[in-house]
Order: structure tokens, then sequence, then C-alpha cells
């Protein structure tokens, strides 16, 4: 059925009452909210709570300053210390502190880093906050070698306190192959092994190579070494050559390190025996044979007269090995010979070197120097017609022909120490086939192979 308000008159007025009357009550409310506020009890006051105060953010703590400073030549560690912030007195006391674990006058070199810390200290006695505060010496940390550091700290007293620190380091073993073209010091080079290896690896050898004559086209070289890297995965040393082998027209010349009966690591042939010479056939590497022993018209003075020892052609600067361990005699120049350097071996052997371009720091008279080590660089000093090596080996005092010389080898191990040799034989030659590639490494052992 349609409903018709017309004739539900009542029904219709009690509708509209229910919409109408509620709207007129809110109205009214509002009305009377605008014209005077309800009243609020006291204790309804105090329990509204309080506005939020804004968040203030407090302010960071003054940090340290680090610095990380380059020596340069010239530099001493107190000028260092002061131009980095340091006061005078502190700086005075933090090298006091290093007596006995580091000496700033021999060990301090070019190029190293020292880390120079210094530490914020508030005066409370300043009321002016940015005057208050100044910074201190607070540490120091000094390279010693690629696994040591020393640390300088100051301490409660203001004094300071000197540490040596053992950096942690990660060995692994590195396998370098490769055929020779041209040198070995050229093709064992672009292999990848590093300068330092190399120079190891040519003293090794030349007890028993002369790199002038033996080495031919073809030839080829191997050898294994030892590097370290630090936390950051740095390689920070190439170290010792555990295994290496030259083989030339077909002979194979293998030699491990190995521990002597006196403690000093050596070099064995696959019989161990010792590859250490008294003399090393030739004292420098990559040179050309350019005069023999004997008589000879002298180029320059025009007669003939005799050659007391061989000439090796070089490019000046090349370095230049003592060929035996001994006690440098003279380091300075001598008439023709131009710079020159005599070095006497025992009581038989000595040896001489001439026309030098120059020594190699720490050589003088009565320097001892051992086999292999630098002691001179390549040049035309004296009667001289171009850049060569004059090398002369004086036996009781006589030139004799440095060719012609045979020497005993070293030492021949047998019983438990041959028996410990051949087992470390063994493992080297098993880490060593178990590297694969041109470069390869095996990571992770810390432990020396002649352990």
């Amino acid at each position: 059925m349609r409903f018709d308000p017309r004739k539900k008159p009542g029904l219709f007025a009690i509708a509209a009452a229910v919409v109408v009357l509620p709207l007129g009550a809110f109205l009214a409310g509002s009305v009377i909210g605008t014209d005077s506020a309800p009243q609020v009890s006291t204790s309804a006051a105090a329990a509204t709570p309080p506005p939020i105060p804004a968040l203030v953010k407090a302010p960071e703590p003054p940090q340290p300053l680090v610095q990380t400073v380059e020596i340069e030549n010239g530099d001493n560690l107190m000028d260092v210390l002061i131009k980095a912030g340091a006061e005078r007195a502190e700086a005075h006391t933090a090298i006091q502190s290093l007596k006995g674990v580091y000496d700033p006058r021999r060990d301090l070199r070019v190029g190293d880093e020292l880390q120079i810390t210094l530490g914020p200290v508030l005066d409370i006695a300043v009321e002016n906050v940015s005057d208050a505060l100044n910074y201190e010496l607070s540490s120091l940390r000094l390279p010693v070698t690629y696994d040591r550091e020393v640390e300088v700290e100051r301490a409660e007293d203001d004094d300071f306190i000197a540490r040596e620190i053992e950096l942690p380091l990660t060995t692994e073993f590195v396998r370098v192959s490769g055929a020779i073209d041209s040198s070995l010091f050229v093709n064992g080079r672009n292999a990848g092994i590093p300068i330092s290896v190399l120079i190891e690896l040519i003293r090794i050898y030349s007890f028993d190579v002369d790199f002038q004559r033996d080495i031919w086209n073809g030839d080829a070289f191997e050898v294994m070494f030892e590097r370290q890297r630090n936390q950051d995965d740095v390689v920070v040393n190439n170290g010792d050559i555990h295994y290496a082998k030259l083989t030339l027209r077909g002979t194979a010349l293998p030699f491990y390190q190995f521990e002597t009966s006196k403690g000093t690591v050596d070099y064995f042939n696959e019989k161990g025996e010792s590859v250490r010479k008294a003399l090393m056939k030739t004292p420098l590497d990559g040179a050309r044979l350019s005069s023999r022993f004997g008589n000879r018209k002298h180029p320059i003075l025009g007669y003939t007269r005799l050659h007391a020892g061989v000439d090796f052609a070089a490019p000046t600067g090349t370095p230049i090995y003592a060929a035996g361990d001994g006690t440098v005699e003279m380091a300075k120049i001598n008439g023709g010979y131009g710079k020159y350097i005599r070095i006497r071996h025992n009581g038989t052997y000595s040896t001489a070197y001439a026309h030098l371009n120059g020594y190699a720091r720490g050589v003088n008279s009565g320097k001892r120097v051992r086999q292999g080590q630098v002691i001179g660089y390549v040049g035309s000093t004296g009667r001289s017609t171009g850049a060569h090596l004059h090398y002369e080996i004086h036996r009781d005092g006589k030139q004799i022909n440095p060719l012609g010389l045979k020497l005993p080898s070293g030492e021949k191990l047998k019983g438990d120490r041959l028996a410990a040799f051949q087992s470390l034989r063994e493992t080297v030659d098993a880490r060593f086939a178990s590297l694969a590639g041109p470069e390869q490494v095996a990571a992770g052992s810390e432990k020396q192979l002649t352990d």
C-alpha cells in the first residue's frame, strides 16, 4: 500500500518531530557554548597533562683528530709531531718512551706513514665553550716492518708507553713458471715474479749458472715463493723462495729451501747438497762478457799487458753483488781502477770490483758483507772506455782467472738430516703440483715448510 501523508497527518507530524527536535537541541547548544563556557572543577584542571616540549638533540662530543703523515727527506720525528699539533714537551716525552723499542734516527725512513692521534681536552676553567676545547697528543703508530709496528699511547699520568705490535697476516704460496727468450730477469718479471724474489732467484743460481753463457733461448724456469697479506687483503710482503727450477738445454736444476745444521736457511739440490759455493761465478745479472783474463792490447794505453780479470759490459747503475761473505778491505778511488771495492773472503781468497759508478749505502772499509749483497753499481770511472765491471779474484794476493776457478760446494746432508730433507722435498713437490694456472696461489698456511 502506498503511503499518502495527506491521509495520515498524525503520523507525518510525529516523524517531523523526531527529526527536527534533536537538530534544534544541537543548534541551541552551539549558541549557548559560544556565549558562556562550561564550568570546570579545579581537580579536573589539575588532571589535564601539560603540553609536550620540543625535543632538543644533545650536542655531539668532540672527536679525536687522526692524521696520517708520510715521512719525507729531511724529516725528524720531533718536527713531524709538532707540525701535526703536539706540544713540544709532550712530543719529547713520547719520543723518550721509544727507548729500547724504536730508534727514530735509525728506524724512521722516507716513505713511512705515521698515524698521529690528538685527543680532545676540555678546560672547565674557561667559560666560553669554544675556547675551552683543546687537543693533546694521544697516540702514535710507527711502522717497523711489514709485520710489526710500534704504538705509543698516553698514560693516565700524562706519561707515554711504547710497545711493539705484531700485525696479523695471512701467508700464501705462489707458483710462477715460464720460458726464457730474453733473460731470466726480463721473462721472470713479465711472468709476474716480484723484483725482490727475482733478485733472490738469481742469487741462488749464481753459484752454478753463468747467466751470460749458460742461458739459452727456449730454457725454462719455475718458482714457488710465499707472500703475506694484511687484514685488508693487501699484499705487504713477497717472502722466501721454497722451490725453484731452471731447465737449461734440457737439464733440470731443482733447488729446495732447507735449514742447515748451523740453523741458517740455505738451498739444496735433489741430492741434499748445498748450492752455496765459496764464490759466485758472476757477481751481476744480465751482463755480457766483454773481455777475458790474459794478455791483451790495452784500449787506452795502447800496449799489450796482462788483463788480470774479466770484464762484464752492463748498463750504468746495474747492481753488483758481493761474490762471497767477507770484509770490505777497500772502498774508494784506486788509480786507473776508478771507484773500486776489494773484499777479503778468507785467508786465501779476495775479490775486486772496478770502474764503479758508485757504492751501495753503508759499504765502506771494515764493513762485513754477505754473499749476494748489493755492494755497488756498474759505471765507467778510471781508465775505462764504457760502462762495465772489471772483476778480479785474488788467491794468496795474486790475480787468477775467475772463469777457471773451481771451488767445493757447501754442506752435504747425511743421516737424519738427509731423511728430513727428503720428506720436505716430497711435501714441496706435492704443494707445487697442487697449484694450477700461470700465477697460482695456495692460501692459508701460516707455517714454514721447514717446520
